[in-house]
């Protein structure tokens, strides 16, 4: 008997629809913000946040509206100096890719977060290895 080792057309679509659900309330959560109060933040103008969004050196996730979403814990001393670096580390400008990168649990970091590992004060060239691991 032979198995297939491949989804059915159904189940990539729920895949996609679930990525897509997860997609849709991540930019609803509590910890993003507008391009707008991204410059609050960091005393700059929207352009320039949009700049650093188009030149990798923060995150900013669009919406399906065309908003841009930007997580606010980016903007904190312990990861700001970092997303430029990570995302070379894992070779994209991709902001979903480094996005889920930072926020997902490497066995590599004792099963932390990148984000909540640079947090706690890991050294950066560890999340970076991470990073370049997790590319590869």
């Amino acid at each position: 008997m032979t198995r297939d080792i491949y989804v059915s057309a159904a189940e990539a679509a729920a895949l996609l629809r679930e990525g897509q659900q997860y997609r849709h309330d991540r930019l609803r959560a509590a910890d993003m913000i507008t391009v707008e109060e991204a410059g609050l933040i960091m005393g700059v103008d929207d352009s320039t946040i949009a700049a650093w969004i188009v030149a990798g050196k923060c995150i900013g996730l669009g919406d399906p509206d065309g908003a841009m979403k930007l997580p606010r814990w980016q903007f904190e001393p312990s990861a700001w100096s970092s997303i430029q670096r990570i995302g070379r580390s894992l070779g994209t400008r991709d902001c979903w890719q480094i996005f889920d990168f930072l926020e997902t649990p490497a066995s590599a970091l004792g099963g932390l977060t990148p984000r909540v590992a640079l947090e706690q004060g890991m050294p950066v060239q560890r999340v970076l290895a991470a990073a370049t691991a997790y590319a590869h």
